[in-house]
């Protein structure tokens, strides 16, 4: 489940700009793979791969191979023809699936007519399972229904768990509950059943245990240091000049608005950054957050990491700037400021005290011109910032 919901966040990481890009709704196509951000129900002419994000994300019409949808209301449709990933607020299956289905949400259902050839791996608050499965389930939220077909086994985890008139069970059911249940024999036989103790300080003591016997590494060799350090950089390159790529004046945008303020720019960094760790101790109060907990951790991590990358970059054309350069260079000029800012601003890191807080301010920096973006956006006063041809 965890792999999913990265795969979902790195294939998906236009999600923290594609909240404020609602404007952006044509498709673009890069080696048969359909990108899409924006509110658009257009039916998918059967891509390669497809990654979807906004507000509202609906899928419609033939997917060849896996399909990735990241929204606050995803609506899946589409006849996919490989793995389909979904991660929301309000998740939902409505088409057929020919391999794997991992989503993740609030609420998550899939809907009777849906069908599951592989296997399906649900988290949520809310799970309802009404389509059938091919494959295996395994289920975990504060309420978990299965009212549908399996023909594997199937693992639930869940503060309530029901089981509708339709729901079958092909293979062995695991379950963890509060307390044991009567499961209907016209569900799963009892020789097939397996009851786990449901308790909620697992989790913490799973990882007090982990801490305790982290063994720590020997001091690692300048070879493996540079290596890391390359990775890294690649890494943080990589995700920039996807973004240069896809959304150029959505990135124009947030950085013009970093050189005009940025006093103003580190203050709503430290805001909403304390508003994004304080989501992690709201989730986990209540059962009905737990779930919710590791979408919270991936989500701090892909907006810190953005963040950081859209600082460093903003500094260096403001750098670039006081040299001379033009307010808007060729794509070339933007792309080796990137790599010089995340180079320079890696290299920040060796140097203790001081280098680690110039690389936070670079965080503060990038994530509070994406604050500042949203809150004028959420400004009735404020128009759209549309994406124009360079």
């Amino acid at each position: 489940m965890m792999i999913g919901l990265i795969r979902i966040l790195t294939a998906c990481a236009a999600m923290v700009i594609a909240g404020q890009t609602m404007a952006e709704t044509t498709d673009r196509t890069f080696g048969g793979d359909i990108f899409r951000a924006g509110e658009s129900t257009a039916p998918f002419q059967a891509g390669r791969d497809v990654f979807a994000t906004g507000a509202t994300v609906t899928l419609q019409g033939k997917i060849a191979e896996d399909a990735h949808a990241v929204g606050f209301d995803v609506d899946a449709d589409a006849a996919t023809g490989g793995d389909l990933y979904l991660m929301g607020f309000s998740v939902s299956l409505r088409g057929s699936v020919a391999g794997d289905l991992t989503a993740s949400g609030f609420s998550v259902r899939t809907a009777p007519d849906a069908e599951v050839a592989g296997n399906a791996r649900l988290t949520g608050a809310k799970v309802t399972i009404e389509g059938p499965v091919g494959g295996a389930v395994m289920a975990v939220g504060g309420t978990v229904t299965l009212d549908a077909q399996v023909d594997g086994d199937v693992f639930l985890t869940g503060e309530t768990l029901v089981f509708g008139k339709d729901a079958r069970i092909g293979g062995a059911l695991t379950y963890s509950a509060p307390t044991r249940m009567d499961i209907p024999e016209s569900v799963v036989s009892a020789d097939r059943i397996t009851f786990e103790p449901y308790h909620r300080s697992d989790v913490m003591k799973g990882a007090q245990e982990m801490w305790s016997d982290w063994e720590y590494p020997v001091l690692p060799t300048f070879m493996s240091v540079l290596g890391a350090f390359l990775v890294t950089v690649g890494f943080f390159v990589v995700i920039g000049a996807l973004f240069l790529a896809l959304v150029p004046n959505r990135v124009r945008h947030l950085r013009r608005k970093i050189e005009a303020r940025p006093g103003k720019a580190l203050l709503f960094g430290a805001l909403g950054l304390s508003i994004l760790f304080g989501l992690v101790p709201i989730s986990a109060l209540t059962v009905i957050g737990l779930p919710l907990v590791p979408i919270v951790l991936l989500g701090l991590v892909a907006i810190w990491t953005l963040g950081y990358i859209l600082g460093a970059y903003a500094l260096t054309m403001r750098v670039l700037h006081s040299f001379g350069s033009e307010e808007n260079p060729k794509i070339w000029v933007r792309l080796v400021a990137l790599v010089i800012g995340v180079t320079v601003a890696s290299l920040l890191n060796f140097i203790p005290v001081l280098g680690w807080m110039a690389n936070f301010a670079l965080v503060l920096l990038g994530i509070g011109g994406m604050s500042m973006a949203l809150f004028d956006r959420m400004n009735s006063d404020a128009g759209p910032v549309l994406d124009t041809p360079q």
